[in-house]
């Protein structure tokens, strides 16, 4: 492992058997953002549009698409004369890359395979309907288009070798985007059917111990779980395939579960949370399984992402201030490898109309997710802080010296976190439309602690039952620098009566001495 470590990112464990990112040997948090689907299709259009705010967030990682249609526009001719020219954007911008492979699948369709891909529906045919009416997804059980996809992935992966394996500026691959099949339970095709009638695969005997048809082992969930299948063996196949050439670390995201609950309305076949044990077993090559979070429960969402020894990483996160206080749940309470807002790039522009709220319905989408209306400034801070904790993240990651808390909902109002010798009573601070929400982190120290966030008060409270009492010795204002706090305003006297953190990110130091009565 050690030898990987220094030749190319991987993810590992680290000293406290909490997985981690390591990019040229050493441990890796990605403070991202997420770029709109079509940013990255000019040059000019990153430099004017994208780059500029990018600056102002200090982020150290642009999660962005390569299309196929980018690569091979015609059929056997490859050209990554736009993807170098973003590469060396990057390189100049000092942030790595995290690369989204629009291949034949892309949010449930097939939206940017190349013309010769869309034009032939007989070479590379269409998943159908249950009327047998043909979508404008191809089909997954189409073998001339995962062989097609699968060349033009390894052409990628033999890139990215050849011109950034020094370099490192592109850390990890998504393989297709939110992956499967939208509008319906499962494919329809005359190919599809002739599989379904089938029995089960070794892999779904091995999970579910039964043996039969689809039906007769997974009753009205076999569509579902049909798809999720064979979605998975076609991007086993994919990602198999590149990591032969370049073995950077590989993933899937999903479009999660939502109202009303049925495959069709939400991509059916995608990694959502149920199907996670299906897709590590189908897909063993993939590092991970990411959700994309635009769900107001972070936290149960964070949860259900961290089974079956699955690293957490959320590469899409909803666009309002909220987004800037689940940052810090996500990365100190949760041990995700990074967090990344969607079309980051819109947050500080002064006018900015986000999608029709029609549109968003339409495709069961949370309409205030997408709204990035006053995120900017919050987002801003909250990285600017998260910067500053990064060698403390790094360093307590699985252990007790660090604890996260959020407010899943409104009617939440607050929390208790247990310390040696105390406790620290959290109230959340009333919700308000265009603020973050109440989120942060607490690190233990032996006479104290830090905490970082927003949106919260705290008190230091005896242990319930005990004979003692506390004294706040010291409420500091500060920051660290390389792992060091260096303190600002000391508050003392009145201001001891309103311990908080307010909407825009900060951290706190709040040193106590415990007395035995």
């Amino acid at each position: 492992m050690e030898t990987v470590k220094k030749r190319i990112p991987c993810i590992a464990p680290d000293s406290n058997g909490i997985p981690v990112l390591y990019v040229q040997g050493e441990p890796f948090l990605i403070l991202g953002g997420e770029l709109h689907n079509s940013s990255s299709s000019s040059l000019e259009f990153m430099e004017k549009e994208v780059w500029p705010y990018i600056r102002q967030f200090k982020m150290n990682t642009v999660i962005l698409p390569v299309a196929w249609e980018s690569i091979e526009a015609r059929e056997g001719c490859f050209d990554f004369t736009l993807l170098d020219g973003i590469l060396s954007q990057a390189r100049r911008e000092k942030v790595r890359v995290v690369l989204l492979w629009f291949g034949l699948w892309k949010n449930g369709e097939s939206f940017y395979v190349p013309s010769w891909v869309k034009e032939d529906d007989r070479r590379f045919f269409r998943a159908c309907y249950g009327t047998g009416r043909p979508s404008n997804t191809v089909s997954p059980f189409c073998r001339e288009a995962v062989e097609a996809d699968k060349k033009a992935f390894c052409r990628l992966m033999k890139f990215l070798r050849e011109k950034d394996e020094k370099e490192q500026t592109v850390i990890m691959v998504q393989v297709e985007n939110e992956i499967g099949f939208l509008k319906a339970e499962r494919d329809y095709s005359e190919t599809a059917q002739e599989e379904y009638k089938k029995t089960v695969p070794e892999e779904i005997r091995e999970l579910y111990g039964k043996d039969g048809s689809w039906e007769q082992v997974l009753g009205e969930d076999a569509p579902e779980y049909f798809m999720a299948y064979h979605y998975a063996k076609d991007v086993e196949e994919i990602a198999s395939a590149g990591k032969n050439i370049y073995p950077l670390p590989m993933y899937v995201n999903a479009w999660l579960e939502q109202h009303p609950d049925r495959p069709g309305c939400y991509p059916s076949g995608g990694p959502v949370g149920k199907l996670i044990p299906l897709w590590k077993k189908a897909a063993p090559s993939l590092d991970l399984i990411a959700p994309d979070i635009y769900l107001p429960d972070l936290k149960g969402v964070c949860e259900e992402y961290s089974v079956c020894g699955n690293t957490l990483f959320i590469p899409e996160a909803r666009r309002d201030p909220v987004t800037a206080s689940n940052a810090f749940y996500a990365l100190g309470g949760m041990n995700a490898i990074g967090f990344s807002p969607f079309a980051v790039e819109d947050f500080l522009k002064e006018e900015m109309e986000g999608p029709e709220a029609s549109l968003l319905a339409a495709l069961n989408i949370e309409v205030d997710g997408f709204s990035c209306r006053g995120t900017g400034p919050y987002l801003v801070r909250s990285y600017q802080v998260l910067n500053e904790l990064y060698p403390l993240l790094l360093k307590w990651r699985g252990t007790d010296r660090m604890t996260g808390f959020i407010r899943r909902n409104p009617y939440e109002k607050g929390t208790i976190i247990s310390m040696d010798g105390y406790d620290i009573q959290l109230d959340y601070l009333p919700g308000k439309t265009g603020q973050p929400g109440s989120a942060g982190i607490i690190f233990r120290e032996e006479n104290g602690f830090y905490i970082s966030g927003c949106q919260v008060r705290f008190t230091p409270l005896p242990k319930k039952g005990s004979n003692t009492y506390i004294t706040i010795v010291s409420l500091e204002e500060g920051k660290f620098k390389e792992g060091k706090w260096e303190r600002g305003r000391v508050l003392n006297g009145d201001e001891l009566n309103d311990m908080a953190l307010k909407d825009m990110a900060e951290t706190k130091y709040v040193r106590i001495c415990v007395h035995k009565s």
